[in-house]
């Protein structure tokens, strides 16, 4: 979390929420937008004909999936580690060891990340910021 502490110093802290991370969480508006980031996002992948591939890996319903991308968002911009709560911590390579994620997959997911960003958060400086960070993580996770 250090890279969204560095650009997001203001911390308000919660009973649920790690101290140490930054208030990203906040300053894009919280779960309202977080929820909108992913439902936005699971919309575009549906819809696109660009991510046939990506789609066909997640299993129905998609609101599963839509929900756990929401709670690991949560806690991911430092807002309450439900995620974490629920399930432990995220290992997200671990947990994605059973799909095969190219590049071409890795940039699948992040082209519905990036339209899901972009539609939901209003400063670009923000935007630019957390799509550079889950950029990296989208391609940590990758397996191939």
């Amino acid at each position: 979390m250090n890279w969204l502490k560095k650009i997001f110093s203001k911390h308000t802290p919660q009973d649920d929420r790690d101290p140490s991370q930054s208030n990203a969480y906040d300053l894009i508006g919280g779960e309202k937008v977080i929820r909108a980031i992913t439902k936005c996002f699971y919309q575009k992948m549906a819809s696109s004909t660009e991510t046939t591939t990506l789609l066909a890996i997640h299993r129905a319903p998609i609101a599963e999936s839509e929900q756990k991308l929401f709670e690991f968002l949560s806690g991911w911009l430092g807002g309450p580690q439900l995620y974490q709560q629920k399930y432990g911590h995220p290992a997200l390579r671990a947990r994605h060891m059973h799909v095969d994620i190219d590049e071409a997959m890795r940039d699948q997911w992040l082209f519905c990340m990036k339209f899901a960003i972009e539609d939901n958060i209003k400063k670009p400086e923000h935007r630019a910021t957390i799509f550079e960070a889950i950029s990296t993580l989208a391609d940590h996770i990758r397996n191939q």
